[in-house]
């Protein structure tokens, strides 16, 4: 598969949001969840930046994107939640942001969540968050190298109960589940499925 992708623009808010209209998909979970690197994967280059240190993206970071049978999009990584370093003010202008961006209603998301430690509060409570906003979302489980065949079976078995449907399995260090997720794309930005119930 031959992808094209270039940075667009950071905002802080609704305003630095791109003018030009393409379909949208954004990407949001918590801080340390692998965001960055699953969207590097995805990619094919280092296009977002990864850190050590979780909480360190606090802008939305806008990524112009092509793949073959898919329209150019937006790939959004917006700011994790969870965790903000510079404590409870860069976490509000997290939250005013996130909002910012689902209130203008402009487009699908993937909520990542990481599948060693499923039915998170911060993760279920974001979820929640984004069916109360009508927000179309799917669910992809991050790191699922780290796990073994049993904790596999069983993290997503419970993922898969309390997210009310399936779980796209990821590994951005070993590229497993990258074509499932890049069909579950394809699925959200040409035909946007319904939002889902909350668990």
């Amino acid at each position: 598969m031959r992808i094209t992708s270039e940075f667009v623009t950071s905002a802080a808010a609704a305003a630095g949001f791109p003018k030009e209209r393409l379909p949208e998909l954004a990407m949001v979970g918590r801080s340390n969840v692998g965001k960055s690197s699953l969207i590097n994967a995805l990619l094919r280059r280092p296009l977002a930046r990864t850190s050590a240190a979780p909480g360190k993206t606090r802008l939305a970071n806008f990524f112009r994107v092509q793949a073959p049978g898919i329209p150019p999009f937006f790939l959004v990584d917006l700011p994790g939640y969870g965790y903000a370093r510079g404590g409870q003010a860069a976490r509000e202008t997290f939250d005013r942001l996130a909002a910012d961006y689902f209130a203008a209603g402009r487009g699908a998301t993937l909520l990542l969540v990481d599948s060693r430690h499923p039915g998170l509060d911060p993760d279920v409570g974001a979820w929640m968050w984004l069916v109360d906003h009508g927000v179309t979302c799917r669910v992809v489980a991050t790191k699922v190298d780290k796990l073994t065949q049993a904790e596999r079976r069983r993290h997503l078995a419970e993922l898969e109960r309390r997210y009310s449907g399936p779980v796209t399995a990821v590994s951005a260090q070993t590229g497993e589940g990258l074509e499932a997720l890049w069909t579950q794309i394809a699925r959200l930005l040409q035909q946007p499925p319904t939002a889902p119930t909350a668990p």
